[in-house]
Order: structure tokens, then sequence, then C-alpha cells
């Protein structure tokens, strides 16, 4: 409005100074509205802590004002000077702006040689000033009112953010705990006792006795390891950019299950050959703790003779199942329903559930050959690879 403007209020201007002037003002109101239009984070606090630059631009766009007269575009413009002053100083800088812009208003129509306008007609730009500054100590008061909102809404997000960062990390630190040295401990209970029995009898085997505290000292031993193991593998998944090899890691950790409890496991690779099977840290270790905890299931619970565990990769897909041909457990669902594992007493379900969810994978369990025993299948899409690493760095 202001470019829109210009040529009338030059044409209007008196020869000399007068030209001047207003050539002045027209290139110090258009810069300071540019400036301010686009780079307002930057001006915007400025013009908040001195109101004399608005003032000072008011008594510019009245030099043009009085020049173009105001019948023209320009007089139009002026009502959003009170509503800028409303929307930055409330509602005491719209009264002070809309009264310096009514009266400069009041002025130009003074300075009209022939005015020909009705007394209703010139009030009608100082009543819209005064209306602007209104609504801008209006908007003010609303948006204030809505940024303590947003902040309150805020707060309590991060709260909430927090506290579910904290159940996350306890059920993972439960799982971890369930999985590895809660049961070695469990163990060694069971060998105490064993060995207190015997220590206790009437004719103590000396032997009897002997091989049963060796058993307490392995185990012991045992859960001290796996604690270490957990830590070293905790700390480890925050390295960026390191993948593990799951399929080679895997036929190590069946490798040693079948050492340490004499089950019969067998491994087996399946899929695409040679396809690339590496995979972060932080995922290998959730797919070997799922594996592990469901050959535990098949050897102490299930009573199974023979545990097969499969992987491989194919369609871009790993997968790692194990079955057994154990008793399995009926009215067990494909599809995992958390709630009805925990409500049943499953924990070790629940947190292989858990597990595959952390990190993005299908997991499910299903009956064997026959209908017997169980088969726990696990899947994860190896696109996910490129996430997982980014989300680690």
């Amino acid at each position: 409005m202001i470019a829109v403007a210009a040529p009338s209020a030059l044409l209007n201007a008196g020869p000399g100074w007068g030209v001047r002037l207003v050539g002045i003002a027209v290139v110090v109101t258009f810069m300071v509205s540019y400036a301010l239009f686009r780079d307002w984070e930057r001006f915007g606090p400025l013009l908040l802590r001195h109101p004399t630059l608005l003032a000072a631009d008011t008594l510019f766009g009245a030099l043009l004002l009085v020049s173009a007269g105001p019948d023209t575009t320009l007089a139009y413009v002026s009502v959003c000077t009170p509503l800028l002053a409303g929307l930055i100083y409330g509602w005491r800088g719209a009264a002070v702006f809309a009264s310096l812009q009514g009266v400069i208003l009041l002025l130009v129509h003074a300075t009209l040689d022939n005015p020909h306008t009705e007394p209703a007609e010139t009030l009608i730009l100082p009543g819209l000033c005064v209306i602007a500054g209104a609504v801008g100590s209006s908007l003010r008061k609303l948006m204030l009112h809505l940024g303590e909102a947003t902040r309150a809404l805020a707060a309590v997000r991060a709260r909430l953010a927090v506290t579910e960062a904290v159940d996350a990390e306890r059920a993972r630190l439960a799982r971890e705990m369930h999985d590895s040295v809660a049961k070695t401990l469990h163990g060694v209970a069971l060998a105490a006792d064993g060995l207190a029995c015997s220590a206790g009898a009437a004719r103590m085997d000396p032997t009897l006795v002997k091989r049963q505290a060796e058993l307490v000292a392995r185990s012991a031993r045992r859960a001290a390891a796996e604690s270490r193991e957990l830590l070293a593998d905790l700390r480890r998944e925050g390295e960026p950019g390191r993948e593990v090899d799951v399929l080679a890691e895997l036929a190590c950790a069946v490798r040693a299950f079948r050492a340490r409890c004499g089950a019969p496991v067998t491994y087996s690779r399946t899929g695409e050959g040679d396809g690339p099977s590496s995979v972060p840290p932080a995922v290998a270790r959730q797919l070997l703790s799922i594996i592990e905890e469901a050959m535990e299931n098949a050897h102490r619970h299930a009573g199974a003779a023979r545990v097969d565990v499969r992987a491989g990769v194919r369609g871009g897909v790993l997968t790692v199942g194990v079955r057994d041909d154990g008793t399995g457990l009926p009215g067990l669902p494909a599809a995992p329903d958390l709630d009805r594992l925990r409500r049943s007493g499953h924990f070790g379900l629940v947190g292989m559930a858990e597990r595959a969810a952390s990190v993005g994978a299908r997991i499910s369990f299903e009956r064997g050959e026959r209908g017997r025993g169980t088969e726990v299948r696990v899947e994860w899409p190896l696109a996910l690879r490129r996430t997982e690493t980014a989300h680690d760095r």
C-alpha cells in the first residue's frame, strides 16, 4: 500500500524540500515495514523494547498521508498501526497509538483546501483505529493465554514422556534380570538347598556334598559372569555404527546352551545362503535373548527330547525359529496377547513379546509338527537396519 500511494504523495508534495521529505518518508516507511515483515523474530523484540520506533514510523507515515490525502489506500493502512500496538504493548499501547493515529487523521482532513466530507465520514477512520487497537489488545490476551496453555501442555507431555521412559527402562531391566541372573540365582538356591539337606543327613556322603558344593560355586560364578555380560552388553548397545552378525552369534549361543545344559539342541541355517545378517547391537541382543528364553523354556518346562533352532534371511527378512517336541502350551494364540499372558503367569513369554516389539520384530507362538510341542518364530525386516543405526547415532 505504501508503494501504491507513493506516486500520489510525490505528485501532491510541494516542490523542493517537500518532494525530498516525502521521498525520504516513502523509503523509510517501506523499508521498515519490509524488514519487520521478513525478519520479525529479529526486529520484533527491538520494537517491543523501544515503542519510540513505532512512533517514529507513524510520524513518517503521517507525512505521506498528508501529502497523498485521506482518500488514498494509505489512509486505511494507517489503521494497522493501533492493531500492531495492541498486539505488542497491550491495551495501554493500543490506546496511545489509536489516539495518535486518530489525531493525525483528523489533522489530515483539516489540512484539505476544499473538504467535501461529512463529519461522520471524517470520524470513520479514527473510529476504526480505536476498534483495531481493541482487537489487537484482545488478540494479545488470547495469545498469552494460548501460550500459557501450550507451555502447561508441553510440561505435562514432558512429565509423561519421562514416566514412560522410566517404566520402559524398568521393564527392560526386569526382562534382562529374568532372562539371565534371576534364573541362575534360582539354580544356586536349589543347589544350596540340596547341599543343606545332604550336610544334615544322618549319614553324610562327602562325595555328594563336595559335588553339590562345587555346583553352588559354579552357579554363583555363572551369575557373576552373567551380570558382567549384562552390563557389558548394555554399554555396547550405545556404540554408534557397530553391527553384529546375529547368525554367527546365534550359533555360538546354541553351542554354549548345549554344553551348559546337555540339551539335544540343533542349529541349522536356512534362507538365502550367505545373505547379509548383520544387525545393530541392540537388535542382536533382543533376538538372542528371545531365542535363549525359548530354548530354556523347551528344556526346563516342556520336557522336550529335541529342540531345533533354524535361522536365515529370505526376502530381506531375518527369520529365527525354535521348535521343540515337548508338552507345549495349550490354548496359546499365535498372536501374543500380553494381557492374557500376564494373567496366566507366562512372564517369560511376555518378556519375549516385549523384546520383539522393542526392535520392531514380529513374534508368533505356534504348535509344532503334528500338534506336538511349540514353535517360536521371530521375523525382523533388514530394512529397519538403517533406521536403527541412525537412531543409535
